[in-house]
């Protein structure tokens, strides 16, 4: 795989300025990454989509890689983060685009499809399904339902802590980390964390990486994680409660063409197989809905060739809904 045709640089949106790997000329495609990944976690998409026509730009999202990192826990709420993304359509010099989200990049781009239409046409998500906004404040739900246990999501909320498990030794803890969410990984013969432990201390440090990351993918990332540290990625999750109170009204349904795909060992399916469950009643114009055997949570990743073909599939009938509806008006 050569990424020598994926050009980078930094873009103004919202107040600051992303970092925007780009390949492909078209209608754009834009690809919202997770947590702890970057732009590079859509390496293996770049040219299958640039090469069917269509203009593929992945940013590193605010707190990641080469992007800024705004200091205020509170820069990092989904309303501020979505602000970002919907900038990036002009900067990139068009009026839309089709938003593809994995892991914390699909609720953003589910997102942007709710409260942006005219911006984006089409939304596409992996591992995360959509799940409209609850009528509780989350946090005191996700405290109430893990009470007396390890949940991850709640040992990120106190600043500095994660940072300082992760920061000790970011390669062995990233290494650590992927591999634990990989498809190889039988969560469910995994011991659970005490209530009162850290996330990384119990877990064995891999021998041996699996097939799709390769020890150069790892320096990348560590490098990445060691310039930017892992303060602004941490900080999405202590926003929870107030992007709840900052989206107050927002509808219950996406409107527009859609496709999840997500790997079917995947620990958040396992989590929400109710919003997968009710996908389609959530997301009427759902063209896509598949999971992927024997992969886990990185999904574009462990499954490159699978996730390409379901989003060439997905644009190739977006694009024949926009003929369409053009050739009517």
């Amino acid at each position: 795989m050569s990424l020598r045709d994926i050009h980078q640089s930094r873009l103004a949106t919202n107040g600051i300025e992303l970092n925007v790997a780009q390949q492909g000329e078209g209608p754009l495609v834009l690809l919202l990454h997770g947590f702890p990944e970057s732009w590079y976690s859509w390496r293996h998409q770049f040219a299958p989509l640039a090469q069917a026509g269509y203009h593929v730009a992945a940013p590193d999202m605010r707190g990641y890689g080469k992007s800024d990192r705004p200091q205020e826990i509170s820069a990092y709420n989904q309303v501020e983060v979505m602000r970002d993304v919907i900038g990036l359509i002009p900067a990139l010099g068009h009026d839309t685009a089709v938003v593809i989200g994995h892991d914390w990049g699909a609720p953003t781009a589910w997102g942007c499809a709710l409260h942006y239409p005219e911006q984006v046409t089409a939304v596409g998500a992996l591992s995360v399904p959509f799940m409209p906004r609850s009528p509780a404040a989350p946090m005191a739900v996700m405290r109430e339902v893990f009470k007396g246990q390890f949940f991850y999501q709640l040992y990120f909320q106190e600043p500095g802590v994660a940072e300082a498990e992760f920061e000790r030794d970011i390669r062995t803890a990233l290494r650590k980390f992927l591999v634990l969410g990989a498809g190889e990984t039988d969560l469910v013969g995994r011991p659970a964390p005490r209530p009162d432990g850290d996330l990384l201390s119990a877990l064995p440090n891999p021998k041996v990486l699996p097939a799709w990351l390769t020890e150069a993918d790892l320096d990348f990332y560590t490098a990445e994680f060691e310039r930017s540290g892992m303060r602004g990625p941490l900080n999405y999750y202590r926003n929870h409660d107030l992007t709840w109170q900052l989206t107050a009204g927002a509808p219950q349904q996406i409107r527009q063409s859609a496709m999840f795909v997500a790997g079917a060992k995947d620990g958040v399916i396992a989590m929400a197989g109710d919003a997968l469950q009710k996908l389609p009643e959530r997301v009427p114009n759902l063209r896509i809905n598949e999971l992927i055997p024997g992969i886990g949570h990185w999904t574009q990743q462990e499954a490159p060739a699978a996730v390409n073909n379901a989003l060439l599939r997905f644009l190739a009938d977006v694009s024949k809904v926009t003929k369409s509806a053009g050739s009517t008006s």
